[in-house]
């Protein structure tokens, strides 16, 4: 008889059970993790309800995690019982010309933890164990604590945003949108010495959060137009890059016309599935823009700037919770009520 685990599982759609399951065993190529702590994300919150059409239940949900290695597979060779690690959730076929170029985040196979669809369902880390492969394992540094470390992959996903573009330190940015992806982008830019971020949101909450990761300035664009003041902080000119961190019509709008002539915006968020674009503006002011997706192996950067105290991924935390209380947390981020950030639930 299989060995069972308490696991959070979503049985169907807005409803979750706390159940016992069959301990994964993992394959050659497999780690199987005791997990620490494991954080909410965003996707899992807008999936709950079946509208992204990726958390077909049932599923136990979950991939920005920690833990604790206990048990190896036969080909595992870099790792060992006993060891401190996070995981990427991207697992990716190392195969296909994306793989081998280093855009895992493309891969031709791409699949993602704690996460089903038409083509696949992958059981994810709001459990007492999860197996993942041995390719996407990082070991933790000394001084990141197992909370620290499930918030590495916001923090992955900001610096790989930030990597599709080239910027100097004296360059300006408008970042739109301060959840926590946004709040990441702020925090990285800051580490790497940018002097002028620019934060809008329509929450007063999240903009003083914004002041605190290192914005120099706050627009809080439900009561002050934010073009408007953009520009009033760059004398006229518009910042010479943005990041968009929502995915809705007016931040994106925003994101484009904030720019200078010759500016580039990148595009985090994606709640909408389409949207207008200014085409003129676009091709006269001869702007740039740039898609990104997940990460691609930013998490060395991602934990050696936590490590080095240059970004406190831990400042996310709102609230630490039992995974019993998994079910009633996911209710309460998803009613936005109470302007919670990031939850991490403990097995």
């Amino acid at each position: 008889m299989s060995e069972k685990m308490i696991a959070l599982v979503m049985v169907e759609y807005n409803h979750f059970e706390i159940q016992r399951i069959d301990i994964p065993i993992p394959d050659a190529d497999e780690v199987l993790v005791k997990v620490k702590a494991c954080a909410i994300c965003g996707s899992d919150i807008h999936g709950m309800d079946g509208g992204t059409g990726r958390r077909i239940p049932p599923i136990v949900m979950g991939h920005e995690a920690s833990g604790i290695i206990v048990k190896t597979g036969e080909a595992v060779k870099s790792y060992k019982e006993g060891q401190r690690v996070t995981f990427d959730s991207t697992v990716y076929c190392n195969k296909c010309k994306y793989c081998e170029s280093g855009d895992v985040n493309l891969c031709d196979d791409r699949r993602v933890l704690g996460v089903s669809c038409g083509d696949y369902r992958m059981n994810g880390a709001f459990a007492e164990y999860v197996a993942v492969k041995e390719y996407t394992i990082y070991p933790l540094p000394e001084n990141v604590s197992y909370e620290q470390a499930a918030l590495v992959e916001p923090l992955s996903v900001a610096i790989h945003a930030i990597h599709r573009i080239v910027l100097n330190q004296d360059d300006s940015v408008a970042v739109i949108g301060a959840g926590s992806i946004g709040l990441m982008v702020i925090s990285a830019l800051k580490a790497m010495g940018l002097q002028t971020v620019i934060s809008s949101d329509i929450d007063d909450n999240r903009l003083h959060r914004a002041m605190n990761f290192g914005a120099t300035a706050v627009i809080n664009t439900s009561r002050r137009d934010g073009l408007t003041e953009v520009l009033s902080l760059t004398n006229g000119k518009g910042t010479d890059a943005s990041f968009e961190a929502v995915g809705l019509q007016d931040t994106v709008d925003l994101s484009v016309n904030c720019l200078r002539k010759g500016g580039k915006t990148v595009w985090i968020g994606n709640l909408a599935k389409t949207v207008q674009v200014p085409l003129q503006e676009i091709v006269t002011r001869q702007l740039s823009l740039f898609g990104t997706c997940a990460c691609a192996g930013e998490y060395v950067e991602s934990l050696k700037l936590i490590s080095e105290g240059k970004v406190d991924a831990g400042a996310l935390l709102s609230l630490k919770a039992p995974l019993e209380n998994g079910g009633e947390i996911f209710h309460r981020l998803r009613s936005g009520k109470e302007n919670l950030m990031k939850v991490i639930l403990t097995p």
